[in-house]
């Protein structure tokens, strides 16, 4: 779908003369000029400035409270005081967002010093400047709601379907409480929309393509397209939407029956090449930029260490592992922990029992086992393959891809598995220890296991903290495992150890914690300062998109507060992001239930029109005209799309979702409800053909003069004696008016009532408390 062509230009005209649609009727022209002429430029002007002053007043408006930190910013206030400290940290949101947090930090003097740690810590007490934090979003939400009202004014809306659209963003009370505090979605939203309006600009500007303004337009979309992205990678809803409008319009310029003439395959090729640089590589490369700047700024070892592989922590200083790693020798006592679990290798003298709860088999052999706590159970003794060559005498040093043997030094059993089904997972292989008489007899390959160092060259030293291996079976070539979901009460509650069949599973991965064989004061603990080493931006980059991508799709746990995508248009249920028992004060993430609700509601209205106007087509009944129907499919259908795009992809995901994801498509939906609204109340333009042939008359004298009927139709308002069109008209006007008057009454009555939920004071009593649970909401103080 495209943007509709009927756009505004300065003085509140429409661009008609740059329309690829049908020409007006005469009573469409009618109507608008009948706008035009009650409606000025100064009367949207003075509209935006008014909507952008309540937009500032509802989004600062006793920001300072709490002075508590609330609900998530525990996470991204930690980010922007650890870029603050250049202390890495791992997220899985890419850093645009995070960046500018931490920006507006610098800008006040904030050294980073507090780290968010806990939900209700005091900013006050920790002397943080929380308030400039909160102020970032806060700014960002208020230019969200004139930027909607801009994008219904550039698309050719008139003034009451622009004020609709901006006042249900304007008194929702989720887009509010979302932008006062320090979270990621005021600029994910903010970004979204100014893409959305930048792009209709474009649009308009395509009469005239490669010019200034023209290419102005087009790079200014990408640009705020890659700001979408670099805040979270949701974002790329926002590239679909703007994607698919361009594809379509691709498609339509590549028509050879253009009634503005056909391009010839090279002028084509150059507005193809035009878009893809504008709207794929310029904002790639801003993608990139951000990732530039945060490698740049956390230079210093932190608590994201741990997600990414030893050589990229030795990038950073002051990284534990790279500093502590031991050369690792045959003979030495070792501790091997699993990189995600934090849990050890562990053995004890227990068996396996006999069947498994499911019935199953197991060897009845020693128990091996995942264990959190350091304990002599956890040490084992590498050897190599064989009893007798040269890998066999001591200092004698093991290197990537050795076969090697562990045994077991409390028990004096080697470690082993074998083809029979570990106790949770019937496909893997159960661990277990055998004794020295079959590690070297009948069962000498099953003891077999190669140390495969993570990207390693070949004869690379084996090193305790910064050697991330897997461990794999010789014979069954299984990697070793190992996850969190306890053993029952026969293995103590311990982890499961087994063999995977699937090698490349990052999970596979573990490391040598200690070396407790090493007597203290040994030269081999010794070591030289090291320096930080420089790897590639590009391959720092992919390893970080690894671990992001990974983590986002390992988010499955359960939380009290997710909820379902089919629950978010009809608001069934919000989030709770703050309470104080004392004061029986609380925040709750809900929207403003009747602006959903009425948003939604004519999203359905939308696909019925659509649905009922093709199968009337299908019978021959054309009920209404050309331009009106490419006016409801282009440019509603494409607000339509945008909210789609960016709901309806939420249903495939399997990682947790919580309302907050339903804003930017909440945003779409205010779009869709602007113009609905004005097609609803529209005159039936086709209906005027018959019977008007001027719009203003004055003195019995017609002005039909193309250009001079705006100017004639103000006197012939101020006649009585407008004729029955003329005051269809004028009617018309008066019902779109009343319309939003009262759409925007119920969407500000019901803002109003869960105010106190949203700015967190006045505290309610019980009855007030409950008066406002109209569907699922687990509102606190209801008793």
């Amino acid at each position: 779908m495209s943007i509709q062509s009927s756009v505004k230009q300065k003085g509140g005209q429409s661009a008609r003369k740059q329309s690829p649609v049908p020409p007006q009727s005469k009573g469409e022209e009618i109507l608008d000029n009948v706008k035009d002429a009650v409606t000025s430029e100064w009367d949207y002007k003075i509209a935006l400035a008014v909507i952008t002053i309540l937009a500032v007043i509802t989004r600062f408006w006793g920001i300072g409270h709490p002075n508590e930190v609330v609900f998530d910013e525990v996470h991204f206030g930690k980010f922007a005081s650890y870029y603050l400290q250049r202390t890495y940290f791992f997220d899985v949101h890419p850093p645009f967002g995070k960046l500018l947090f931490a920006l507006m930090g610098w800008f006040v003097g904030y050294d980073g010093h507090f780290l968010f740690d806990n939900i209700g810590d005091s900013y006050i007490s920790n002397n943080v400047p929380y308030v400039a934090f909160r102020a970032l979003p806060a700014i960002l939400g208020s230019l969200t709601v004139p930027t909607v009202f801009l994008i219904m004014w550039e698309s050719g809306y008139s003034l009451p379907a622009a004020l609709v659209s901006a006042g249900l963003v304007l008194f929702d009370n989720a887009h509010i409480g979302q932008t006062r505090l320090i979270l990621l979605d005021a600029t994910l939203v903010f970004a979204m929309s100014v893409s959305v309006l930048c792009y209709v600009r474009f649009y308009k500007m395509r009469r005239d393509p490669f010019s200034r303004k023209w290419w102005k337009w087009l790079l200014l979309t990408g640009v705020a397209l890659s700001c979408v992205i670099s805040t979270k990678y949701v974002g790329s809803f926002t590239f679909f939407t703007i994607g698919s409008a361009v594809a379509i319009d691709l498609w339509g310029l590549l028509d050879v029956k253009r009634k503005e003439g056909a391009l010839s395959l090279p002028e084509f090729g150059k507005h193809f090449v035009a878009r893809l640089v504008g709207l794929i590589i310029v904002p790639f490369l801003f993608y990139l930029f951000w990732f530039q700047v945060h490698f740049a700024i956390l230079s210093r070892s932190g608590p994201g260490d741990d997600f990414m592989t030893p050589e990229f922590q030795s990038t950073l200083s002051d990284n534990i592992m790279s500093s502590q790693a031991v050369g690792i020798n045959y003979h030495d006592a070792i501790a091997i922990k699993h990189k995600e679990t934090k849990t050890y290798l562990h053995s004890h003298p227990d068996r396996y029992p006999l069947r498994y709860d499911d019935g199953r088999v197991s060897s009845q052999g020693q128990q091996v086992t995942g264990y959190p706590f350091s304990d002599t159970n956890n040490h084992w003794e590498i050897l190599p393959a064989q009893l007798f060559d040269e890998s066999n005498k001591l200092d004698h040093q093991v290197t990537q891809g050795d076969f090697v043997r562990l045994r077991h030094i409390v028990t004096d059993t080697y470690l082993l598995t074998h083809d029979v089904a570990s106790p949770y997972y019937p496909t893997n292989q159960e661990y277990t220890t055998v004794d020295v008489n079959e590690a070297y007899g009948a069962r000498v390959n099953d003891t077999l296991f190669e140390i495969k160092i993570e990207n390693a060259k070949a004869g690379q030293q084996f090193k305790s903290m910064s050697g991330h291996f897997k461990l794999i079976h010789m014979p069954t070539r299984v990697a070793m495992w190992t996850h969190t979901t306890p053993l029952p009460d026969w293995g103590y509650k311990q982890a499961e150890i087994n063999g995977n069949k699937n090698i490349q599973q990052s999970s596979n991965v573990w490391y040598v914690d200690e070396i407790p064989s090493i007597p203290a004061g040994s030269e081999r603990l010794i070591k030289e300062p090291k320096k930080v080493k420089h790897i590639p931006f590009l391959k720092k980059y992919f390893e970080l998109q690894r671990a992001i991508f990974f983590h986002n799709n390992a988010l499955t746990s359960s939380h009290p507060y997710a909820s379902q995508p089919i629950q978010w248009p009809f608001l069934l249920r919000g989030v709770s992001f703050w309470t104080q028992n004392d004061t029986k004060q609380q925040i709750y993430f809900l929207g403003n239930p009747l602006g959903w609700w009425i948003a939604s509601s004519l999203l359905a209205v939308f696909a019925g029109i659509i649905g009922a106007d093709q199968l009337s087509l299908r019978r021959g009944i054309d009920t209404l005209d050309a331009r009106t129907r490419s006016r409801l499919y282009d440019s509603t259908g494409f607000f339509f799309l945008c909210w789609a795009a960016h709901y309806l992809p939420f249903y495939l995901m399997g990682r947790q979702l919580f309302l907050h994801h339903y804003l930017p498509a909440h945003l779409a939906s205010a779009l869709v409800t602007g113009a609905l609204l004005e097609f609803i109340c529209n005159i039936d333009a086709v209906a005027l053909d018959d019977s008007i042939t001027t719009l203003a008359t004055t003195d019995g004298k017609s002005s039909k003069k193309d250009g001079n009927i705006k100017k004639a139709v103000a006197p012939g308002f101020a006649k009585r004696n407008l004729t029955a069109r003329e005051r269809m008209g004028w009617n018309t006007l008066v019902t779109l008016w009343s319309a939003a008057a009262a759409v925007m009454a119920v969407v500000i009555g019901g803002w109003w009532y869960f105010l106190p939920l949203t700015y967190g004071k006045p505290g309610l009593d019980p009855a007030q408390v409950n008066a406002r649970k109209w569907l699922g909401y687990d509102l606190h103080f209801a008793k």
